[in-house]
């Protein structure tokens, strides 16, 4: 916090002033203005995100997956059409990115 010194009303308001364009600053240059990031916590969408997740985070599919070729492999080794995760997205989803799933399932 900026102490003022008390020497005249001069100092008084020009130490105010001061001191609130600093808060203006330090507002400002904290403040996001555009969002650039259009990905799901990295992941292309929703629903890529949500199928690395389960797999990544659950021992018995990640696993399953480390013994798969590719995403869509461990996909039809283990899941019958249509089946889903626990939050409701298909494992044989249309919007998954299979290209960013075999790339993770790469570094299992």
């Amino acid at each position: 916090m900026l102490r003022c010194p008390p020497f005249s009303l001069k100092s008084l308001i020009l130490c105010h002033t001061n001191s609130m364009e600093n808060k203006a600053t330090m507002t400002n240059s904290t403040f996001q203005t555009t969002i650039e990031d259009t990905t799901y916590n990295g992941w292309e969408n929703y629903e890529t995100w949500n199928v690395a997740l389960w797999i990544g985070n659950d021992e018995g599919l990640y696993n399953l997956a480390r013994r798969s070729y590719s995403y869509q492999d461990f996909v039809r080794r283990n899941f019958e059409e249509g089946a889903t995760t626990l939050d409701g997205v298909k494992w044989d989803d249309v919007n998954l990115n299979l290209v960013e799933l075999d790339e993770m399932m790469e570094e299992l």
